[in-house]
């Protein structure tokens, strides 16, 4: 068996009907897969207003929600919750020809087909497919209880779900198995026999689960095998025990298993085809928009504004080819100091009707909010790191004028001073003031620094999800000043009063103190960006992939302390600083430049340089 599996898909044959052996069915659930790969976009998808789409890439198989008992005894028109034509968009045809699978394989390395039952979409999912079962359900119950009220239900099999249920296993099966091997699998899983068989009380559903088992560990991964097992143990003991909800429950989880093997296929598919398609994405991409821009259905004059705003509105330095900016980043130098102006979040792209983000980002747009979100909190952080020092220095201010060093142990300030902080009742909010901590050593500053960095980041990656990095941010603003009291020697100051000032500049994205933060980011930005983009412009599709997520640094930052010593190309004050921010901005600017150069490879002669007509002689198929 394992030898036969070995070989994939195209090894082996199926056994023939007769040599049905003992074994189980899983009942698919309702789980009606949705998966990374989008439909192609419509006429609406190409508009200049930013679209949130579904993040995708999770790994793992969500468990088959509980049949839910209702009275549904209606059948007509139920379906089952998976067949061949829900899982039609895995086959390796529909793979091929959806662009914005295409486009996002060249980001992401994980990406794979999963079945999705979260939101509002996955809920109405499960809904419909637990009325699927909860009808079979009962039918089955009726046809054991009272075959005339049966026969007066479901007059034919239009309204009888079992048989839909299995032409709806052949089917998927058939697309799993090859071509040589239908003819047994057509004798082995006759439906019409089978439910005649059924009708007259001789069916083995035993012999059928058995025989299903061995199909599909014949063709299934070997990790799927145990699944195929607890199939055949419901089916089996739901036959001997007529017991209908176990026999349910089996039908379930067989669709479960082929949905699964479906995904597999899928996904080894797409490991498989990569290299190519990535390699072919800039070609297959122009091809694509040409098609809408010929038939009208896309324009690109807004894009062209965007960028010509962007050529008359960079800095000297990159439009200058003497300047290292221009030479670093080439013809591309405007193109990508206004990309990196989407991504701050003072840019309101939000903003109805604005041109900022112009349609030719349609792929992208989940990746540039991304973006921003990352700038956010690490503008966030540096903010409330900020805080800390500017607490510091006060405390340090203090107590160069009013400590006394030869001052008794008993006469020097204590951590907490307020009337009622040994209460029972007292918090940090209601205890009055924070008092400084004692002195410290630079090299004690340093490291209370360090770790409170690195708490406020474990605050960060914590809290939970929200649509806007500001509502975050909102949030987060109690944490945050509890935990820089915590560390800080400050002079004496309410919690409430450094919430209030947090508060206010973490949310006033035009004020002051948020303007000169992500000023600071967006020089480190453009810095890095250079460097990235001179280094990956020449590469290949293939190469540009390897690289750019390859070697990336995951996540928003990392925690200070952990990063190797490297040369130091930055003018700005501070080493703690550099550290501290470094992981993050890293991080940006590769996303960025990889993103960018992809783009730019699409586009250029699209919409930025004015090339079209020759652009789409030399596009045309």
């Amino acid at each position: 068996m394992d030898d036969q599996r070995a070989g994939g898909i195209d090894a082996g044959r199926l056994p023939p009907a007769h040599a049905r052996s003992k074994s189980e069915n899983e009942s698919l659930g309702e789980t009606v897969v949705e998966t990374v790969a989008q439909p192609a976009p419509t006429e609406d998808d190409f508009s200049n207003q930013p679209r949130r789409q579904t993040i995708h890439g999770s790994r793992s198989l969500p468990s088959t929600p509980p049949i839910s008992r209702t009275s549904s005894t209606e059948s007509r028109a139920l379906e089952p919750p998976v067949t061949k034509a829900t899982l039609s968009e895995l086959d390796v045809n529909k793979i091929i020809h959806n662009p914005k699978l295409r486009h996002d394989i060249n980001f992401d390395p994980e990406l794979h087909f999963r079945p999705n039952l979260d939101g509002e979409r996955g809920r109405k999912k499960q809904e419909k497919a637990n009325q699927f079962w909860n009808a079979l359900l009962d039918q089955l119950c009726l046809f054991v209880t009272d075959r005339p009220a049966f026969i007066l239900q479901c007059p034919d099999e239009t309204n009888w779900c079992l048989p839909q249920l299995l032409r709806a296993v052949r089917e998927i099966i058939q697309t799993l198995v090859p071509q040589r091997d239908r003819e047994f699998l057509n004798e082995g899983l006759n439906v019409d026999l089978l439910m005649q068989q059924f009708n007259k009380g001789i069916a083995d559903l035993e012999k059928l689960a058995s025989w299903l088992s061995g199909i599909l560990k014949l063709h299934c991964a070997p990790m799927r095998d145990e699944w195929v097992d607890e199939m055949d143990n419901q089916l089996s003991s739901g036959n001997r025990n007529n017991d209908m909800q176990e026999l349910v429950k089996g039908m379930r989880t067989l669709l479960n298993v082929l949905e699964a093997m479906k995904l597999d296929v899928a996904n080894h598919q797409i490991r498989c085809l990569r290299p190519v398609l990535i390699e072919d994405t800039v070609h297959f991409e122009q091809r694509f928009f040409l098609k809408k821009i010929q038939s009208g259905k896309l324009n690109l004059d807004l894009a062209r504004q965007w960028y010509q705003n962007a050529r008359a509105n960079a800095p000297l330095e990159y439009l200058d080819p003497r300047h290292p900016y221009a030479q670093a980043f080439g013809e591309t130098a405007a193109f990508f100091y206004a990309a990196t102006k989407l991504i701050l979040p003072s840019t309101p792209v939000e903003v109805p009707n604005a041109n900022v983000c112009p349609n030719t980002f349609v792929f992208d747009e989940e990746r540039i909010l991304k973006l921003r979100s990352d700038l956010y909190d690490t503008i966030g952080l540096e903010i409330c790191m900020r805080q800390y020092e500017e607490l510091e220095r006060m405390a340090d201010f203090g107590l160069s004028i009013h400590f006394n060093f030869n001052a008794p142990m008993s006469s020097r300030p204590s951590s907490y001073v307020g009337s009622d902080n040994g209460s029972s009742n007292s918090s940090p909010r209601n205890s009055g003031y924070l008092g400084g901590q004692g002195t410290t050593s630079s090299t004690d500053a340093a490291s209370r620094a360090r770790e409170l960095y690195n708490s406020l980041l474990a605050l960060l990656q914590t809290a939970p999800p929200v649509s806007r990095a500001s509502q975050r941010w909102q949030g987060l603003s109690p944490s945050m000043a509890l935990q820089i009291l915590r560390y800080v020697n400050a002079p004496q100051i309410t919690l409430s009063d450094l919430e209030d000032q947090l508060s206010r500049k973490l949310g006033q994205v035009g004020g002051e103190a948020f303007q000169d933060v992500e000023t600071y980011f967006h020089r480190r930005l453009l810095q890095e960006l250079a460097k990235r983009v001179k280094d990956l412009r020449n590469l290949s599709g293939v190469g540009l992939f390897e690289v750019a997520t390859g070697g990336r640094v995951q996540g928003l930052g990392r925690p200070m302390g952990t990063l190797q010593t490297r040369e130091q190309h930055l003018e700005v004050p501070g080493s703690a600083r550099e550290l501290r921010d470094e992981g993050g901005i890293d991080d940006m600017a590769t996303r960025l430049a990889h993103l960018g150069l992809l783009h730019w490879r699409v586009w250029a002669d699209l919409a930025y340089n004015d090339d079209l007509e020759v652009e789409m002689e030399n596009c045309a198929p």
